[in-house]
């Protein structure tokens, strides 16, 4: 199996669980916090990792305190640090994470969400088959250089997961994208937003419109929308009892990819992503310990 190249950020989790967001100059106790490792491309590629998965982990660590903590938990997980930026702050996330499990982000963007195209000449890509990308990194300034990396590599299949800041992504950055027919992973504030379509099943065939390719539409505990061939198919979810829903959508989309690469039918590879989600969901921050995901596959009925 070739390998899956994951661009993105590496970031700090800083969580904070709070009875529920503070009005405007109230003043609210927490009721614990800690911190982790964190990010859209950090998260995808811990699940890629549980699942056995080749990958790559494309992301740029910086400099200070959060950069340290990010180089110093790689290195104890034996993930090779991509590149250092010495000159310029990693950033952090702090989630505010409600009682009833919804998060909040608020973010500080960093050297964790910049790229460079030449930073990719040390990787063999003939040895890859598939890439990671994210909106938020698309979003920056150097989000051009992600762009015009994949419009080199048109061999790759784009998994892309604009997230929640789609509809600030630049149109020409949106259009470049599209045309290389990129799987599309969004949840369903995301796609209706975009579209304005009302049904996520018309926002779903409207994105199929634009990408010609396959996509994915998280509906939280509902499951899944699934659009292949101009059809669209809902796949059940699975209970579970929400802790946070921080990382839900990147350990879906991680899932999503391993097991599309193993050789599952999308409907198949979504209903697993969906199940995986679930225990997320149900688990204190971002990840699964390999424990858990052990315990989640043990129920997997494999047709």
């Amino acid at each position: 199996m070739k390998q899956t190249l994951v661009i993105g950020s590496t970031v700090v989790d800083i969580i904070v669980q709070v009875p529920r967001i503070p009005a405007t100059g109230e003043d609210v106790n927490i009721v614990s916090q800690h911190m982790q490792l964190g990010g859209c491309a950090y998260n995808v590629s811990h699940m890629l990792r549980l699942t056995g998965t080749p990958h790559i982990l494309c992301s740029p660590v910086g400099s200070g305190i959060y950069g340290d903590y990010v180089a110093a938990r790689l290195a104890d997980t034996g993930i090779p640090c991509f590149i250092r930026l010495d000159n310029i702050p990693n950033g952090c996330c702090y989630c505010l994470v409600e009682d009833g499990g919804e998060r909040s982000f608020m973010s500080c963007h960093g050297a964790e969400y910049l790229f460079q195209k030449n930073w990719m000449t040390r990787i063999d890509c003939n040895n890859a088959d598939s890439v990671y990308i994210c909106g938020l990194e698309i979003e920056e300034p150097t989000g051009i250089e992600i762009i015009s990396f994949l419009e080199e590599h048109t061999e790759l299949i784009v998994f892309f997961a604009p997230g929640p800041r789609i509809q600030y992504l630049p149109a020409d950055h949106l259009e470049r994208l599209f045309r290389l027919k990129p799987v599309l992973h969004l949840n369903r504030e995301e796609a209706c937003s975009f579209t304005g379509c009302s049904d996520p099943a018309d926002a779903a065939r409207c994105l199929y419109r634009k990408t010609g390719n396959m996509l994915v539409i998280t509906l939280g505990k509902e499951g899944a929308l699934v659009l292949e061939d101009d059809k669209v198919c809902h796949i059940p979810g699975f209970p579970a009892e929400v802790t946070d829903t921080i990382g839900a959508g990147d350990s879906h989309i991680g899932a999503l990819i391993a097991y599309l690469k193993m050789g599952f039918p999308l409907k198949q590879a979504a209903e697993q992503a969906n199940r995986l989600a679930a225990a997320v969901v149900a688990t204190k921050g971002a990840i699964l310990s390999p424990e858990d995901f052990q315990t989640v596959i043990r129920s997997f009925k494999v047709v």
